[in-house]
Formats: C-alpha cells, structure tokens, sequence
C-alpha cells in the first residue's frame, strides 16, 4: 500500500533557514507580574510621599517609560535599590506599575486626576491619552470649566481644545453652573471676547458679565469696562437696552460702560434711519460660532406617483449641494419635525394613506454615524399637525388623524428633560395644516384648514433648518 503521507525529499541537501515570531508576550509578563508580585527578581522599590512602597524590574519599567529609562540609566537612581517618588499618590502608582505589566487599567471618577498627573510624570502617554478620552466624555455644563483647568496644567492639548469649544457651544448652560463665578478675569475677557459663542442672543452674556462682576463686587468691578468693551450690547434689542441696561447701577457709576449703553442707542437710531451710516466695531459684529453652520433637512414626504417617501435629505449652502442622510425607519408624510439643542431631529407624527402614526423618531445629527432611532410615542395620532420648540419642550397642535377621519384640536407637548408626553389645553377649533410659530415664548397659529376645506391629500416633505457640527 502507498504511503500518502510520505514527506518530500529535498532534491539536493543545502542549508535551511526558518524564522519564527512570537505572537504574544502576555505570558512572559504574566510571569513577570507574578514575581514582582512575590518580590521575586525585584532590584527597585518605589517609594511614595504617602508611605507607599511598590517593588519592581528597573528593565521592564525603564522598557515602558522614559521617566524610568532616564532615571536607571543616567541619573545616580540607576545604582539604587530604593527610589523616592515625590508628588504622586500611592494609589495611583501602583496602578500605572500593574499597568505597566499587565497593559490593563480602569480609569473612574474617583482617580483620573491622579491618574492623569502621574501619567504625565512618568510619561506613559497611552495612560494620559485615555484619562484625555475619559474626561472628554464626561464633559456636561457642570464640570467642563474644571476639565478645562486640568487640561491646561496637565499640557493636554486635544482635550483642552475640545474642552474650550465645548464650552462656547453650551455657552448658555455653563453659565448657570458656580464653576462659571470662580473664573480668573484674564479668562473671563478671553471668553467674552471670543466670536466663537454660541448663545441665543447677547442678552445672556450681557446678564453673564454682571453676575460674575456682582460675586466679587469689590474686586471685580474695575474689570467692568474691559468686559463691557466685548459685549454686542447694540445687538441686544432696543426694548431690552431701556428695560434692563440703562438704569443697570454698576454701568450708570462707570463713565466708559455708560458711553457703550449710548452707542447701543445710537445704533439702534442709526438702523431705522438708511441714510445714516451705522458705525462698525466689534460690538456691532455678530458672533459667528467656529465648528457649526446651518444646512437644510428634508424628511419624508410623497415623491413620483404619490410613492411616501423614507429618505433623509440635506442642502448645504456652503457647497450647494444636496446629500443623502440616512432612511427612516417607517415610510410617512405630513409629520412634524423639530431641531433640539442644535444636535437632535425629531420626527413625528405623520402617516401613509390609510392610517395615522403617533410614533416618534430621533436622529442625531452631530453623530459620526447619524442613524434614526424610535424614541417615545406621542400621546394621540396625528398629522398635518404644527410644531414648535420652546425651551427644550416640543409642542404639538391640531392635525388630522386618517384612521378615524377626524380632525382634531388638542394639543401635547414633549418635555426633552423628563422624556414624556404631556396633554395641554385644547385649541376651541379643530383645524389641521398649522402653520405654528414661536415669538417670545408665545405659540402662533396662523393659516389653518378645517375639515371642509380638505379636499385631496396633496404629498409633502417636511423641511427646516438645522446647524450641524463642522468638526469631524
């Protein structure tokens, strides 16, 4: 019987040569975490203010780290077998040591400033870039002026930077926090002087400016009129200057802020006036926030035959182009859509030709990878419906509801803090086809059909603009 397993034989004999690689040194530090662990091998100990003393391999640990690289091999350390570490904590020594070994480390609330100080000292830079990450994902209008400070001292260069702009897109809600009071004044002229703000008129760095001058009134009042220089104060409205500015005590005792409340009133006489030349610094030039621009969104509708659409549109005017977004989860027309903080779409509402939809959807468009997502169902069916945002809550009016024929006149509003529905009062008319706009935190109604007036269903997209993030 053949042997058909038989190994081939070389033509002729010469010298072979085979390399092998390892794959993975986990086990070799496994190893070597066991016996620093044991004390086995050790020829260092670490010791820390506290009292912490960690043992270790001057090679693994010099291996992973510049710090210990200079220090056992060119400063008098490298002769030691005990080393003094000043200025870091135990805890997190000991850590970065088992992360040294181990390559695995939790970063927490409790510890990423430690961890990012001592990070830094020692110069293990993937530590560093992972505290970086972990504080940029917790950044929220309470703590980003502290994260901003510790990303500063620390030389974080990314995060501070993402940090700052964080700051100036949710200019309005950082400065309700207490942090914002405890600003230095060189960063407080820094901020106000910025173009880059996003705020929702120059009414709220106006009240911003007095409230933080008012917390230390006796230290913070010479500052005043250098803070005063970079307020828009003419784009406020005219209203407000006479409401709110002029007889404000601390501009009225100040000569300098007293001449900037005068040039807001000229400016706003100025304005009505066309022959008059309207003066041009930097108070009357409007902020133009850095990473956001406005594009067009385009939703649904009816297309080509009456086919109900599922697709996402965007117009940007910058190109003048149209881009596809990502499909809607359900086919539908005649709903609502709404922009929350800048960030979020909402649709709903809306329907086919034989029935009426309550279901919500969210999409994110600042996300990486927009994709719509079902969030919470409205409270009655509806379509041909208005819609308006007033802080943060989502109201919608009237509409008609096809699965029952019926045209409707109550109303609902969405709380995007509590994520509920809510019925408000109802309209003392039916109608659909609002055209609902919002002014002065005040609802409008204008140009309403009834029942009768509806005779054929006419295929339509919703379309509104919204401002998307520039950065990637």
């Amino acid at each position: 019987m053949q042997n058909t397993n038989q190994i081939p034989e070389n033509s002729r004999c010469e010298q072979a040569k085979y390399e092998y690689k390892k794959s993975s040194y986990s086990e070799i530090y496994e190893v070597l975490q066991s016996l620093r662990k044991d004390e086995i091998l050790c020829d260092i100990k670490l010791e820390t203010d506290d009292g912490g003393v960690i043992f270790g391999h001057k090679v693994v640990l010099a291996s992973a780290s510049p710090y210990f690289l200079a220090m056992f091999t060119n400063f008098s350390e490298k002769n030691q077998d005990q080393v003094a570490i000043g200025q870091l904590k135990s805890s997190a020594l000991q850590l970065l040591i088992d992360f040294v070994y181990s390559g695995k480390i939790s970063i927490t609330e409790q510890n990423v400033q430690d961890l990012l100080a001592a990070s830094n000292i020692l110069q293990l830079q993937e530590v560093k870039n992972a505290c970086c990450n972990f504080l940029q994902a917790q950044l929220c209008p309470t703590n980003v002026i502290g994260i901003i400070a510790i990303a500063d001292f620390h030389d974080c260069t990314k995060l501070l930077t993402s940090s700052e702009l964080y700051f100036k897109q949710h200019f309005s809600d950082v400065v309700e926090e207490e942090e914002f009071l405890s600003l230095s004044s060189e960063q407080i002229v820094k901020l106000i002087s910025s173009d880059e703000l996003t705020v929702p008129s120059e009414e709220k760095i106006f009240e911003s400016v007095i409230r933080w001058v008012k917390h230390d009134l006796d230290s913070r009042k010479p500052i005043l009129p250098q803070l005063m220089e970079y307020v828009r104060l003419p784009l406020t409205s005219k209203n407000y200057i006479l409401k709110n500015v002029v007889d404000d005590p601390l501009l009225n005792n100040c000569f300098k802020c007293k001449d900037y409340v005068f040039e807001a009133l000229r400016y706003h006489l100025h304005k009505s006036d066309e022959l008059i030349t309207i003066p041009h610094n930097i108070r009357t030039k409007p902020r133009q926030p850095s990473g956001t621009y406005k594009v067009i969104l385009a939703v649904g509708g009816a297309g080509i035959n009456n086919e109900i659409l599922d697709s996402t549109e965007w117009y940007d005017p910058k190109l003048n182009q149209w881009h596809f977004g990502p499909k809607m989860i359900t086919s539908r027309y005649a709903g609502g859509l709404v922009v929350v903080n800048d960030n979020f779409a909402l649709y709903f509402g809306g329907g086919n030709y034989e029935s009426t939809f309550q279901s919500a959807d969210a999409l994110d468009v600042s996300s990486e990878s927009p994709k719509w997502r079902p969030t919470y169902e409205m409270l009655v069916k509806r379509q041909w419906f208005g819609v308006g945002v007033i802080n943060n809550y989502i109201y919608a009016v009237g509409g008609y509801n096809e699965s029952c024929e019926s045209c409707l006149n109550s109303a609902e509003v969405f709380d995007c803090r509590t994520q509920k529905w809510s019925r408000i009062s109802s309209m003392s008319s039916r109608r659909f086809c609002i055209g609902l706009g919002v002014m002065k935190n005040l609802l409008y109604a204008v140009k309403c059909l009834s029942l009768y007036d509806f005779k054929f269903v006419i295929g339509t997209f919703v379309i509104i603009v919204v401002v998307i993030n520039a950065y990637p």
